[in-house]
């Protein structure tokens, strides 16, 4: 297959991942980045099953578990900080045969940006504002840089695509919200501190957590109904802000001409269904072996990509609209009747039967020849990341 290029918006998870499976299927990928370095900041992940597969092919594995976090129980506490009800977590880790961790979202980045750093073309602090295709290509216009041509465009910059909006329409069109806002931050030096526990304080239609992280600091994460008022704690001195609606994005088709979406920007299933950063690598590693497996035929390459992922896709944004009210049930009947849930899960055998079907990952992984996958990206891929 000859080498085509590849333009990738987008250096959060998805693209990354892309750039290095286009590289091991002999393409040239570029990426370019709105922000003007990589983002640090926003919300932990729980990372497992597929994703987690990905993660080891690319070598990474050892060292997310090494930045990681090993939660070992959910934590449900009154107004003053009491427990009221919980559960320990070491059915996720049985589920997944040991390969569950909890890492923040930007250390995931900076892992995946270190895999393709030095081998694929970055353009930080710029962004696509136009794209033209014609028989040869496409002619993509930069906010910044000087128009230039690529083979194909791949938009993997989010829930709010640029790349989405330009050739697809507006994002009302494809926007499912899920009646809540979520809101997270980071502060050094809060005590107290209960590390690998998730801390949850819920009233109806506002849920707050915390979560212990490396370096002191604490993550803080809000989810609310949208017709509260949101006021900002100042004293907190929050280091960086995380705010959005919780939306999913559905659409009929992933891809027009020699533009495809991938990730968020074509099927966000929402904060809620926590797996988006093992979704969007699963679903960038299909895209990157159907190029190869199709020899440069985009159409084929891209029909297939979303039949492959589609209803396994599907199945995931179901179960983020069904999790959703319990992040934050509205009344105080849904609180309780979510506490009584949680309290049945201590139930020897009931939590591996509520979880089961979630946790478990039941699409195989389709099997790609990688054909320049030099030895020289196999040893990369095997070292530990500094």
């Amino acid at each position: 297959m000859n080498p085509k290029s590849v333009l990738i918006s987008g250096a959060g998870i998805a693209g990354p991942t892309l750039a290095f499976w286009l590289k091991a299927a002999g393409l040239q990928p570029t990426l370019v980045e709105r922000a003007p370095t990589l983002r640090s900041s926003g919300y932990v992940v729980d990372f497992w099953g597929l994703g987690y597969e990905i993660a080891e092919r690319m070598g990474l594995a050892s060292e997310i578990n090494r930045i990681g976090y090993h939660m070992r129980e959910l934590r449900i506490v009154d107004g003053r900080g009491e427990r009221v009800t919980g559960f320990g977590t070491s059915v996720f880790h049985e589920l997944t045969g040991g390969r569950f961790v909890t890492l923040g979202r930007g250390d995931l980045s900076r892992l995946l940006f270190k895999k393709i750093k030095g081998t694929t073309d970055v353009l930080f602090g710029d962004e696509i504002v136009g794209l033209e295709e014609d028989a040869n290509g496409v002619r993509v216009q930069f906010k910044h840089a000087d128009e230039r041509q690529f083979d194909l465009v791949i938009g993997a910059d989010g829930l709010h695509s640029k790349v989405r909006e330009l050739i697809f329409g507006p994002e009302n069109s494809f926007e499912k919200q899920l009646g809540y806002l979520v809101a997270a931050f980071e502060v050094r030096g809060y005590r107290p501190r209960d590390e690998d526990v998730y801390v949850i304080y819920s009233q109806p239609g506002r849920m707050l957590g915390r979560f212990a992280l490396h370096g002191d600091r604490t993550l803080f994460l809000f989810v609310f109904t949208e017709t509260e008022r949101f006021s900002p704690i100042a004293d907190l001195s929050a280091l960086d802000l995380y705010f959005d609606r919780v939306s999913q994005i559905k659409m009929d088709c992933w891809s027009r001409g020699r533009v495809a979406l991938l990730g968020d920007a074509a099927f966000c299933v929402s904060l809620m269904a926590g797996q988006g950063s093992a979704l969007a690598m699963i679903a960038a590693y299909v895209l990157a072996g159907e190029l190869a497996k199709a020899k440069g035929n985009h159409d084929q390459a891209f029909g297939k990509y979303q039949d492959v992922l589609r209803t396994f896709i599907s199945s995931k944004q179901r179960g983020a609209e069904h999790f959703a009210n319990a992040f934050a049930p509205t009344t105080r009947w849904g609180l309780f009747f979510r506490n009584l849930v949680i309290r049945t899960l201590t139930i020897p055998g009931l939590a591996r039967l509520t979880f089961g079907r979630d946790i478990t990952d039941t699409m195989v992984l389709p099997e790609y020849h990688w054909s320049a996958l030099a030895s020289a990206l196999l040893t990369r891929a095997d070292e530990v990341i500094e």
